[in-house]
């Protein structure tokens, strides 16, 4: 393994020293750096010290560099040249380059990928990068530059927008459509329930106000992620509880139907969250737009059978 290198110097000495030398004029050094003339002096005595020689000298009104100075001069030159060039570089694909999105798996594979149909991608300013983690991301820290949380909308740093909120109710395989509530519920007794770690709350809420008295199948799976248990059920491997509106399209192609005619507001929404600092980025405002009209008209009445659903 390489040894890392060690700077011997300050690097705030060796940048006032560089400017200086090109210039030659600490004044006009100081005003390209944003900093005193004499902070650039200061800067410069340091660096000289502690290389124990002379960089730049008075030839009366002028100032010119010393042999030692010569040498080093162009090297920091190459060097910061080098520095700039790669920040700008990376600052401009940043800018021009697609709009990196995270988003919970379920969210891309039941709410997203249905619309993307209809997503705008061959116009400029609407390219993406998808990326799905359980993880909230750091916008911050530049992980991603967007994203789509669930939650109640507070998180510090971000603005956040909410897309829609959830209400939660039981889910099944077509196959279930037309038991009545007798029926249903001896079925439920003998069936698995796939359940989210994060629907436990809302699934006891859910059941203690259901009409009738509540539910008791016959096994609870517990899942990491409500995907995994809407995958269960519409494979017909068992029933699942999670949100109707991120269902919404798996019920409109009549994968998945909804059970008891049951549901409550769920303890969280989805939000696309960004940083402030890109709120006027183009990039953002055009996926904020699109996404918040899909959320608005997946909001809207259900569109008759003959029409084209947004999930279409």
């Amino acid at each position: 393994m390489t040894e890392p290198m060690h700077l011997a110097a300050p690097l705030n000495a060796l940048r006032a020293f560089e400017a200086a030398a090109r210039h030659l004029s600490i004044k006009q050094a100081a005003a390209e750096i944003g900093v005193t003339p004499s902070a650039v002096s200061h800067q410069l005595r340091i660096l000289e010290q502690l290389l124990e020689v002379d960089l730049m000298r008075r030839a009366g009104s002028r100032l010119e560099l010393t042999e030692t100075g010569q040498t080093l001069a162009p090297a920091l030159t190459e060097g910061f040249t080098r520095i700039i060039e790669a920040v700008a570089s990376l600052k401009s694909e940043r800018k021009l380059g697609p709009l990196r999105l995270s988003m919970l798996p379920t969210f891309a594979a039941h709410w997203l990928s249905p619309r993307l149909g209809a997503y705008p991608f061959a116009r400029a300013g609407y390219e993406l990068l998808i990326s799905t983690t359980q993880t909230v991301v750091d916008l911050g820290a530049g992980v991603a530059d967007a994203s789509v949380r669930q939650g109640r909308g507070e998180w510090p740093g971000v603005i956040a927008e909410l897309l829609f909120e959830e209400h939660v109710t039981l889910l099944g395989h077509p196959s279930w459509a037309g038991r009545d509530d007798a029926a249903l519920r001896k079925a439920i007794s003998q069936t698995n329930l796939f359940l989210s770690q994060h629907r436990r709350d809302d699934f006891t809420r859910w059941n203690a106000t259901l009409p009738g008295g509540p539910i008791t199948p016959a096994a609870i799976t517990i899942v990491d992620s409500a995907g995994l248990g809407l995958k269960a059920a519409i494979d017909g491997a068992g029933l699942t509880f999670a949100g109707e509106e991120i269902a919404q399209c798996d019920i409109a192609e009549r994968r998945l139907v909804t059970l008891l005619d049951h549901r409550v507001p769920a303890d969280a929404g989805y939000y696309l969250c960004y940083p402030a600092a890109l709120a006027r980025d183009r990039r953002v405002r055009n996926l904020r737009a699109w996404m918040l009209n899909e959320a608005a008209t997946a909001a809207g009445p259900r569109p008759a059978p003959a029409q084209l659903s947004p999930c279409q």
